[in-house]
């Protein structure tokens, strides 16, 4: 079983924490995206990350300076959002580390698949950027099918816990008879089940800590999940499809 996520925008360089066990498998291909956007000016890097003034003269600097050869820090310690934070890889035990490098792998506007303890530097470029160049059409069509096959790596099942944005990039692309299991993490409000971004990506983050845990090999393990609240619901769900529902506190309910 493979595990796929989304990255986060928030990012942290950290070297001493744990070292990385090597480079990103695609490389030569963050370098080709890195050059390009290394020729942007400010405002044009800005108009396209859709971003403040701040978040761009970051970004445009990492890219100025950026050498993808020298990075330091493990991808897994290196995105810093909410669903790594409540992930905490910082506090795994040694066999979660093990786990994960196998199980799970981290999609990437950049990188396109991140091993866990690949050595990354830190960017931002989301996989859904309309980045139109004399080489691609946007990200899906630089990457094609080749998210689909370091994700898989001859695998016949995909837990999916990452994001519509970065998740359709891998799931377009994978051959007959791969099994996707996608997770929802949601509420129920009338006769609908509601994903709330925040909850979910928490939701997302503590699944990979619990399947690791578990030393997890099938999606069917995933079904005992019981943290955030959250529950697995038969009657939602279905082969493909595992449904969690979160049950509201008594302090939220008070806030209503």
């Amino acid at each position: 079983m493979r595990i796929i996520l989304s990255p986060a925008k928030q990012m942290r360089e950290e070297g001493d924490t744990l070292a990385p066990a090597g480079l990103p498998q695609y490389l030569a291909e963050a370098g080709q995206l890195a050059d390009y956007l290394r020729g942007l000016s400010l405002e044009e890097l800005r108009a396209l990350m859709g971003c403040n003034e701040k978040i761009a003269a970051l970004n445009w600097a990492r890219y100025q300076q950026m050498d993808l050869e020298r990075a330091s820090t493990p991808a897994l310690l290196a995105y810093d959002g909410i669903q790594y934070q409540y992930m905490a890889p910082r506090v795994f035990e040694g066999a979660y580390y093990t786990y994960v490098q196998e199980h799970l792998r981290i999609l990437s506007g950049l990188y396109g698949v991140l091993r866990p303890l690949d050595a990354v530097t830190p960017y931002r470029l989301e996989m859904g950027t309309r980045l139109k160049t004399p080489f691609c059409r946007d990200l899906y069509d630089f990457w094609g099918d080749k998210l689909a096959r370091a994700a898989l790596e001859g695998e016949r099942v995909l837990l999916d816990l990452s994001s519509w944005e970065y998740g359709k990039g891998v799931v377009r692309h994978l051959p007959e008879g791969v099994r996707v299991v996608k997770c929802v993490f949601g509420e129920r409000v009338g006769e609908k089940i509601v994903e709330k971004s925040v909850h979910v990506k928490m939701a997302r983050g503590e699944m990979v800590r619990f399947l690791a845990e578990r030393g997890a090999e099938s999606p069917e393990e995933a079904k005992a999940f019981d943290r955030l609240s959250y529950h697995y619901s038969p009657q939602d769900s279905t082969e493909n499809r595992l449904v969690f529902l979160r049950e509201e506190s008594g302090q939220e309910k008070k806030k209503k």
